[in-house]
C-alpha cells in the first residue's frame, strides 16, 4: 500500500477523532465512522475493535502482509 494512501487515511481518522473528542464511547466513535468514514455500522465496530486490541505494533505488520498478498478487503465480509 503506497504510503501516500495510508497518510491520507491516518490523516482523516485523526479528524474525526478530534471531532467526537479525547473522551469519546466506543459508540460514539462507531457513530462518527459511520457518518463521516463511509463505514458500515459492523464495519466500524470491527476496526474500532481491532485497533483497540491490536493496537499499531501488530496492525502495521498486518497491513504490511496483507499489501505484499495483495489483499484487497479479507474473508471477514466488511
Amino acid at each position: 500500500m503506497p504510503e501516500i494512501i495510508t497518510d491520507v487515511l491516518l490523516s482523516e481518522y485523526e479528524v474525526i477523532l478530534a471531532e467526537v473528542g479525547e473522551d469519546a464511547t466506543n459508540e460514539q466513535i462507531v457513530a462518527a465512522l459511520v457518518r463521516d468514514g463511509d463505514w458500515t455500522e459492523q464495519g466500524a465496530s470491527e476496526v474500532l475493535q481491532l485497533a483497540q486490541k491490536y493496537g499499531t505494533s501488530i496492525l502495521r505488520n498486518a497491513l504490511a502482509l496483507a499489501s505484499a498478498m495483495s489483499i484487497e478487503d479479507g474473508t471477514g465480509g466488511l
